[in-house]
């Protein structure tokens, strides 16, 4: 049965449990990185930092799709709260403006930091690592150029992409009326299962890749390719659109959400290598964001609400974003050495603290800044603010892979 909620007030609703949301995906992708056997740069030894065999097996093994995860939850995210904050008749060249500089300062400043520590000139040549600066690098099937510099901002290759096709797509998803809208939801499910088939029966499987259980090409068609991305993207523009319609089911609140994401990630962990990319969690994914967003349009007081849980989702785009430096970079400094559970556990909080805080000076010191000072043009008429606040809407974070996992 379909919530009663009427869309004019769902229209006029914010999203803070959203935004608290978002840290915890971010934090998904934060423990798959830290649990890689296979560094993503070089000398691509071991992040892991357990020296007990059965538990660093068993902590790899337990956050294996959490990056995944922790992506098309950002993926799904992005479509949802740009669909939720678009107006009719907003200008293209404002909606650009405001999501370049959502990403690329961010991104800028990363990479210069990840340039100088680690992925200079004398390691990446000019032609992996100038399509990394413009955020190219993913349409490249190159591992060296796709994963170049800092890894995780291989994302940021795909909201790229979303920007540049919302102001399309929007126009005809906002005619969809009614039950429709759970057709064309189903229909982008079925397009990422499509997505794994071609990848898995039509894309070449050798050579195998040094870091998966596929060949590059495959994990490079499969996961980083941007065009294969949209449909997760267009899903979450549709989701927008049930929600505001007050057409979200009743029984779906957030604790069923939950429960089946926590079951959509066990079969991730049991699918096939390519499915457990976003095939086996998209529909968990999709249930957790509109259950999440109606709880917020209804007036459900959730923890997700609260200052601190939404302060934790403004930092989490900057959180993922440093991660190549604060966990891949600083581990490589601490060579292939393993430590006892106590001493291990302190190095990942330590790595969990310094990328926090890396994200915190990025939201701080350049994100917020640089929104202030060219995010807002002259409107010819008044502008309606952002139901989400804008810092939310930062692009998705995404896993890096290695050792047969992706991460951001």
């Amino acid at each position: 049965m379909a919530s009663s909620t009427p869309s004019e007030a769902a229209k006029r609703a914010k999203l803070p449990s959203l935004t608290g949301l978002r840290f915890f995906a971010a934090l998904l992708v934060f423990f798959f990185h830290s649990s890689l056997t296979d560094s993503p740069i070089p000398p691509n030894a071991p992040v892991n930092p357990f020296a007990d065999a059965s538990i660093a097996d068993g902590y790899a093994t337990a956050f294996g799709k959490a990056g995944y995860l922790g992506v098309s939850f950002f993926f799904v995210l992005s479509g949802f709260v740009l669909a939720w904050a678009s107006r009719p008749g907003e200008r293209v060249t404002a909606f650009l403006r405001r999501r370049l500089l959502k990403i690329f300062p961010n991104h800028v400043v990363v990479f210069a930091a990840a340039m100088v520590l680690f992925a200079g000139a004398a390691v990446t040549s000019v032609a992996d690592w100038l399509p990394n600066l413009l955020l190219i690098h993913t349409w490249f099937p190159q591992a060296s150029v796709n994963l170049s510099v800092n890894p995780p901002s291989w994302s940021l290759g795909s909201e790229l992409l979303f920007y540049v096709l919302f102001p399309l797509l929007i126009v005809p998803i906002r005619r969809i009326r009614g039950a429709a809208l759970w057709v064309w939801s189903a229909l982008m499910v079925v397009g990422m299962v499509a997505v794994q088939l071609v990848s898995t029966h039509l894309v070449p499987d050798t050579p195998k890749s040094a870091i998966t259980p596929v060949s590059d090409l495959q994990f490079w068609f499969g996961y980083l390719l941007p065009l294969g991305r949209v449909f997760e993207f267009a899903l979450g523009i549709l989701l927008a659109r049930v929600v505001l319609a007050g057409l979200w089911p009743r029984r779906v609140g957030f604790g069923a959400a939950l429960v089946l994401t926590v079951l959509g990630y066990a079969a991730a962990l049991v699918a096939p290598f390519q499915y457990g990319f976003v095939v086996a969690t998209i529909v968990p994914v999709a249930a957790l964001i509109g259950a999440t967003a109606n709880a917020d349009v209804q007036g459900r007081a959730t923890f997700l609400r609260s200052r601190p849980m939404v302060w934790l989702g403004e930092v989490s785009f900057g959180f993922y974003l440093v991660q190549g430096v604060t966990i891949f970079y600083l581990r490589s400094l601490l060579g292939e050495q393993t430590y006892s559970v106590p001493v291990a556990l302190l190095v990942i909080a330590g790595f969990f603290c310094t990328s926090l805080l890396g994200g915190w000076l990025l939201f701080r010191f350049v994100e917020m800044p640089m929104m202030r000072r060219f995010g807002r043009g002259r409107p010819r008429t008044r502008q309606v603010p952002d139901p989400v606040t804008e810092p939310y809407e930062n692009p998705a974070p995404v896993p890096v892979t290695t050792g047969g996992r992706t991460g951001r």
